[in-house]
């Protein structure tokens, strides 16, 4: 891995070739919570996916996640100073207008920087996330508490549990999880949802209940599709083909 050490956040990126020819349109992708480059993009295939679709593929891990910095105060994990983040990265590396992909938090932080930056974003794709955008909900705070309990044992909700052992599997530190959900849970609004022009793909799966409605999301974007995937939860539906396929004749068509 290499790293961004600007005198910000230390951020550590992949930066991958498109693999037989080059279409010249780079893909920034943002991982979720409590995941990684890694666990997000490459084991599902993704990385494959997109660098033998002849796009050049950067990776990196959240502040608070992975090989990058840590923080342990939710007012370092506000989701536009993560924004900034891939702002920062993108200049490092003379790219200037990409598209950007997000899944669950990841998908959140794509939407601020889309807002932020317009000139920045060629297109946008949201997984993981629907109208939870908006209207606030999606990881409860309790999923903060489970990151401070002792062990997942004895957690009150299925989500505690899930995404404690989950940040356990990916050997987040928890501490830093805790400030992070606590942190980076701002909503956007309508009107600004309203603001961004890039064209927007959102797909969230039908049992996904830490996404909210893809549908309700899309309509507010001016350039906005959705897809459903059915019978996919949160987690399963990051590698499932449906999205993969969905992507690719998506940025075949987007201007």
């Amino acid at each position: 891995m290499q790293e961004l050490a600007d005198g910000g956040a230390r951020i550590a990126f992949v930066d991958e070739a498109p693999v037989g020819f080059d279409r010249r349109e780079p893909v920034i992708l943002i991982h979720g919570f409590a995941s990684n480059h890694a666990v997000n993009w490459f084991f599902p295939q993704w990385v494959k996916t997109l660098t033998e679709d002849g796009r050049r593929v950067v990776a990196f891990d959240n502040r608070g996640h992975g090989r990058s910095e840590k923080f342990y105060l939710p007012q370092d994990y506000d989701v536009r100073r993560m924004a900034h983040d891939c702002l920062r990265l993108i200049d490092r590396l003379g790219i200037e207008k990409p598209d950007l992909m997000g899944y669950s938090m990841g998908a959140r932080i794509a939407a601020f920087f889309a807002h932020a930056w317009p000139d920045r974003t060629r297109s946008l794709i949201l997984g993981g996330l629907g109208h939870h955008l908006i209207d606030g909900a999606g990881l409860p705070l309790g999923v903060a508490d489970a990151m401070e309990a002792p062990s997942a044992d004895g957690l009150a909700t299925e989500n505690q549990r899930m995404f404690r052992l989950f940040a356990e599997a990916t050997k987040s530190d928890l501490r830093a999880m805790a400030a992070c959900i606590r942190g980076a849970r701002r909503p956007l609004t309508e009107a600004e949802a309203g603001e961004i022009v890039a064209p927007t793909l959102v797909v969230a799966g039908s049992l996904d209940d830490v996404a909210g409605d893809p549908k309700r999301l899309a309509a507010l974007f001016p350039n906005g599709r959705a897809l459903e995937i059915a019978g996919r939860d949160h987690n399963r539906t990051v590698g499932d083909p449906a999205y993969k396929k969905a992507v690719l004749t998506f940025l075949a068509e987007r201007p």
